[in-house]
């Protein structure tokens, strides 16, 4: 599958799990066609070196937010200080932010006050937006009509067919990824087949999320052809074309133009 171009929407290549080997991940995904990667934050405390990375690295690009999941370790001043980034910084996007109502133990109030006030900075900076959203996804949709910004990704997408269309008529693409390549996720599978191929983005979600062929290993960006593959099996369809298709989604979404000019700063 030559000259394909392949878009990670969805990886996290700035963490520890990645330090002993980043470079020589980074040279397998390149020769492999793997042109772009965005970089979610996850805490305040990381967005420097998640931003230091991607200045030093050609096809890595920066989301900053406040992830869920982390939602203890978050302070009201970490908003300030986003905003500052944003106005400073040229992220690709704003993220991982959402509302995960799986984990127990996780404040769902606090939650929602940190998402709806990533939200509306979101839509003053005129930024898309990366969600994470388990278990929650009616109550993310219903935020997302009330507070309005310019598309983005529903990362690693498990919603049903009636959310999915919710989220693309709010402009979002629907992220996939190394469930996908597991045959026991009927649900996901169906759900990759009845989209449209407009879509759809691919993302790795690495090191978390592995994909079926390295089971029980860290997950990495260079297995991302693994979830194409699954994608064009399920399809039925041309794997080199759903490159392209995919690439040019996460393209549009993300609007990859307009951060074009990050790596020049």
């Amino acid at each position: 599958m030559e000259n394909m171009e392949l878009f990670d929407t969805h990886c996290h290549l700035d963490v520890p799990e990645f330090d002993d080997d980043r470079e020589q991940i980074l040279a397998r995904c390149r020769a492999s066609g793997i042109a772009h990667i965005v970089v979610p934050a996850i805490t305040a405390g990381g967005w420097e070196r998640l931003l230091q990375l991607c200045r030093n690295q050609a096809g890595l690009y920066p989301a900053l937010g406040l992830h869920p999941v982390f939602i203890e370790q978050h302070r009201q001043a970490d908003l300030l200080q986003l905003e500052q980034k944003l106005a400073n910084e040229k992220p690709l996007a704003l993220g991982e932010i959402g509302l995960d109502f799986f984990l127990s133990g996780l404040d769902r109030e606090r939650q929602q006050r940190y998402f709806e006030a990533q939200l509306t900075i979101a839509r003053q900076a005129d930024l898309p937006v990366l969600l994470h959203v388990r278990k929650a996804h009616d109550q993310v949709l219903s935020c997302l009509r009330r507070i309005t910004v310019p598309g983005g990704i529903a990362h690693a997408f498990n919603g049903s067919l009636e959310q999915a269309k919710q989220y693309l008529d709010l402009g979002f693409k629907l992220g996939f990824g190394g469930t996908l390549t597991y045959a026991r996720s009927a649900k996901i599978r169906k759900l990759a087949q009845q989209l449209p191929a407009a879509a759809i983005v691919l993302e790795t979600d690495a090191p978390d999320m592995v994909v079926a062929s390295h089971r029980g290993e860290r997950n990495s960006p260079e297995y991302l052809t693994d979830i194409l593959s699954a994608l064009a099996e399920v399809r039925q369809e041309d794997p080199v074309k759903l490159a392209a298709q995919t690439t040019r989604n996460a393209s549009e979404v993300l609007r990859l133009n307009k951060c074009s000019e990050y790596h020049s700063t």
